[in-house]
């Protein structure tokens, strides 16, 4: 059994927040990068170069990537021989977000009731994802979700049999409907499979993955690039102006499910589509 003080999951949390919401990952920098070389047209062109710009201005000044510093969605991956100790696991994590957000000067965006729209003051709580898995170590994810992009995730309860086109349709669909509001170029998170709520967190931890993987399945990265070559057909292009990069990524994440249904969730991501991790 290995002790581990909460205040290590604080601080290692509150510098996740803090980095996550600075300095895109590299993988997801890189393919904006490549992006901007493909567009032929002026406009879009020069909007891939201002989100280039963006970047590079974010890193030199250590200011945030994006002014929407997201809600603060953690994943946290705990070895079933760690033992927490001083205090509360979820405790420590929303200490770490509220003294990165504060401390860190970032947006705070969290309203404490969804209808009354309190502003929490500090960007918490957090939205914690746990699991339990082998070892001595945690892996803490932090993943700041902006709301421009968050609002046109969606979901659908398919049938059994709805076919692989279907799937395909309905993510293209989403992206369609969705247009400009994500501030394009998109990275997309598909779930399939589970229950109801499994679909959207497998959708959710798709955005996690490097944009760089493909799905390990061939059968499902053939529907990442599918999607990804449909989407970018669209010609919604970046901020929505045209061109050819709708889409930076598509990520699939796959799970058993009961033979009455087929789960689809969307998650939408913008062109910060931000996360970090660390191991204690």
């Amino acid at each position: 059994m290995r002790e581990v003080n909460v205040k290590e999951v604080e601080q290692v949390v509150r510098d996740l927040c803090i980095s996550a919401n600075k300095i895109l990952p590299s993988d997801l920098e890189n393919r904006i990068l490549e992006c901007a070389e493909c567009e032929v047209c002026e406009l879009p062109k020069s909007i891939m170069n201002t989100l280039k710009e963006n970047m590079a201005a974010a890193r030199e000044l250590d200011i945030p990537v994006c002014q929407d510093t997201g809600m603060a969605v953690v994943f946290a991956e705990i070895g079933q021989e760690v033992h927490f100790v001083g205090g509360g696991f979820e405790a420590a994590v929303n200490k770490g977000v509220s003294r990165g957000y504060t401390e860190g000067f970032l947006r705070c965006s969290v309203v404490a009731d969804p209808i009354r729209r309190v502003n929490t003051g500090d960007n918490t709580p957090a939205v914690i994802h746990t699991r339990i898995v082998d070892g001595d170590k945690v892996k803490i994810t932090v993943a700041p979700k902006g709301f421009g992009s968050e609002n046109m995730s969606c979901l659908k309860m398919m049938t059994p049999a709805a076919t692989r086109e279907d799937i395909i349709d309905f993510v293209v669909g989403a992206v369609k409907t969705a247009g400009s509001n994500p501030c394009p170029p998109m990275v997309l998170g598909v779930g399939i499979g589970g229950t109801f709520e499994q679909c959207a967190l497998l959708a959710k931890t798709a955005l996690c993955r490097n944009v760089s993987e493909k799905n390990e399945d061939e059968f499902y990265a053939s529907m990442e690039a599918e999607i990804l070559e449909k989407v970018n057909m669209l010609d919604i292009g970046p901020q929505g102006f045209g061109g050819k990069t709708t889409a930076l990524s598509v990520a699939i994440e796959a799970s058993p499910t009961h033979i009455a249904g087929l789960p689809v969730a969307v998650n939408v991501g913008c062109h910060v589509t931000r996360h970090e991790s660390a191991v204690i």
